[in-house]
């Protein structure tokens, strides 16, 4: 899609943007604003980065929750409030629906949706005791484990993909299942790893970009890469 780049109100201006802090969203904040720049090289962007309910929260599992703000709840009220023109997830965060007022103005192609399971070096599947422990957010991922055996304990998982990996160098757990999006952007697919199969999380691989419902001028900037809208 070729994309206008008449936007001479928004080149006189850095367009303010919340995303949560971790070194993962720091990495998909870049991508999306870089990709940005190929089609609009002058527009400038002041990224706040900010710790979120779901960042300063340890001890809720991930399990229990639905389709909630939990991850996202500081930056729409930042959007909202007007301290923000925009808001950049990893579109699996997003609440659903959106809290009144916000809409999601772009959906990127993204990477690879694979949910992973990471072991030691030199470790195969195989290679794992009966009720060796698999760490792991989700209990479609746990289910998703079971596929290949079902013989295997889970414990839970929290915190960043760095925080998760430990586990395995403290010896926590046997396995921790992660993203296999979440590995490509941070430069970690040199790990030890297995494919799952079964299904993965709406929107895993892709970031978003939420903005207020009416600013068309943002939505009209980001079109550019919105897989909803060029199909690529």
């Amino acid at each position: 899609m070729q994309c206008s780049n008449k936007y001479a109100s928004v080149i006189q201006m850095a367009i303010p943007v919340g995303a949560r802090s971790s070194p993962l969203s720091r990495v998909q904040v870049k991508e999306v604003l870089q990709a940005l720049q190929q089609y609009h090289p002058l527009v400038d962007f002041i990224v706040h980065f900010l710790s979120t309910t779901g960042d300063q929260d340890q001890s809720t599992s991930l399990r229990t929750l639905d389709k909630t703000d939990f991850f996202t709840k500081e930056i729409d009220l930042g959007i909202l409030s007007g301290h923000f023109r925009l808001g950049i997830h990893s579109a699996k965060d997003l609440p659903a629906p959106l809290p009144k007022g916000l809409s999601l103005i772009c959906l990127t192609k993204g990477v690879d949706a694979a949910d992973v399971l990471v072991l030691r070096d030199g470790e195969t599947l195989a290679s794992l005791p009966s009720q060796a422990c698999i760490a792991t957010s989700s209990a479609r991922r746990e289910e998703c484990v079971k596929l290949l055996r079902t013989d295997l304990s889970f414990c839970d998982l929290r915190g960043t993909i760095e925080q998760r990996l430990a586990k395995l160098e403290r010896k926590e757990a046997d396995g921790v299942v992660v993203a296999e999006a979440a590995l490509i952007r941070l430069g970690l697919t040199h790990l030890n790893r297995i494919r799952l199969p079964g299904p993965t999380a709406e929107g895993q691989g892709q970031l978003a970009v939420v903005a207020l419902e009416g600013d068309q001028e943002m939505r009209t900037l980001f079109a550019c890469l919105d897989v909803r809208k060029n199909g690529s």
